[in-house]
């Protein structure tokens, strides 16, 4: 079992310049291993019977490509040659190596996304992988080539674990130390058990569950643009490098931490709110990419959907709460209760079926009509709408006339009365 836990730091003004000159050297490092690996690429890419008319990078036929190992074994003798690489702990550069490589490898699985240059201040965190015994020691932190750090422990580390990495990450408010623990408990996956209920999450409310709660929705961004804006313009009006443009960006880099800061810790109380409510969860599978690129995509993105989802899964782990995906096509055009197929605008905020008379919240129908997919997906294994001799036995959860209505021709959705009669 591994955690991240994260705590905040108190380095003095000795130890913050000395981390700060840190992340600058992995910053050069990290651009030096990029541009040895675009000029293997470039030396390759020309064809065979011609060059560039501007310039080619010519490089030996036998030359190896500069691969993980390659350039890690290069590091020492790279601290000969530049003696500022000597400072820095030998592990945390062999790590940024590796990030620069997780990065190549992503875009060679992908087909997009090309490694990039690291520009000023934009290295923000470095790793520290390995630790011969427990670096923490009541309020304080011991790091490599740094010392004792205060740190604030407003959590314990639990019994049973060992601290295997620390990561220290710098921000706008402070320098943070995300710290890695593992332990051989083995704790299984949670199964579908309890009280089951799905999750509609909207931007009229930010989540309505089927037991009909709604919770309203919080504007993290929009609720503090206008201070925002204000420290933008500041920021325009300053002289790029100078010690007053520095001083106004971090006021801007601040008021973003703030608002980052204010939607995570609102996602994780409704997380464990929903937890409380029953013990299997089921959401929608949408891509919210998708979402944020419509002409509400500011308020997409500032409601986070993707992030609460990937919230309410760890918070489900570990609470012994089940949290599943299924199919969210439809769900919001169909009645919970008989099943049929009921076209609602979006300007349509109550679910009113004319076939079986069923009013609700629209966000509610929806949740109610997730949850009973989610309920169909687990005892049908996936089999409803399909057409099968077992079908009715193996729904356990619904009766024959709803399973007939589901198997009607959509034609004749609107007029059970007369499909039934013929």
């Amino acid at each position: 079992m591994i955690l991240n836990y994260t705590y905040r730091i108190k380095p003095d003004a000795k130890q913050v310049e000395l981390l700060t000159e840190w992340l600058e050297t992995c910053r050069v490092s990290y651009n030096y291993a990029l541009r040895e690996l675009k000029d293997y690429i470039s030396s390759r890419k020309c064809a065979i019977d011609r060059c560039s008319l501007e310039s080619e990078y010519v490089m030996p036929a036998d030359y190896p490509f500069p691969g993980y190992q390659q350039q890690q074994n290069n590091l020492p003798k790279a601290k000969k040659e530049f003696p500022r690489l000597k400072a820095v702990p030998s592990q945390v550069l062999q790590t940024n190596i590796r990030r620069l490589h997780d990065a190549w490898d992503f875009f060679i699985k992908r087909g997009f996304g090309f490694p990039r240059y690291k520009k000023y201040g934009q290295m923000k965190s470095m790793l520290f992988p390995q630790f011969k015994s427990n670096p923490i020691t009541g309020w304080q932190i011991r790091l490599p080539k740094l010392g004792n750090l205060p740190i604030i422990l407003h959590r314990p580390i639990l019994e049973g674990f060992i601290v295997k990495q620390v990561r220290v990450v710098k921000k706008a408010v402070g320098w943070f130390a995300v710290v890695t623990i593992e332990s051989e408990l083995q704790i299984p996956d949670p199964v579908p058990h309890g009280h089951c209920i799905g999750v509609d999450i909207g931007l009229l409310s930010y989540c309505a569950t089927s037991d009909g709660y709604s919770e309203p929705r919080r504007k993290f961004f929009t609720s503090l643009h206008r201070r925002l804006k204000v420290l933008q313009r500041r920021l325009s009006k300053k002289k790029k490098r100078s010690r007053n443009y520095e001083k106004a960006r971090i006021k801007v880099e601040k008021q973003y931490n703030h608002i980052a800061f204010r939607r995570k810790d609102y996602q994780f109380k409704l997380a464990h709110k929903l937890c409380d409510m029953a013990d299997t969860i089921f959401l929608e599978d949408i891509d919210f990419r998708i979402m944020a690129k419509g002409f509400l995509g500011k308020h997409t993105v500032d409601a986070g959907f993707g992030q609460f989802r990937q919230i309410l899964k760890y918070v489900g782990k570990k609470r012994n709460v089940f949290v599943g995906e299924v199919d969210h096509r439809g769900s919001s055009q169909t009645c919970p209760n008989c099943r049929i197929e009921v076209r609602n605008e979006l300007e349509d905020r109550i679910h009113f079926c004319p076939e079986c008379l069923y009013e609700t919240d629209r966000d509610v129908a929806s949740a109610q009509e997730l949850c009973n997919r989610g309920i169909e997906m687990l005892s049908t294994q996936g089999l409803w709408g399909k057409e099968i001799g077992c079908q009715v036995g193996l729904s356990g959860a619904f009766c024959l006339d709803k399973w007939r209505r589901a198997a009607m021709p959509s034609g004749d959705a609107g007029k059970p009365s007369l499909y039934f009669l013929n």
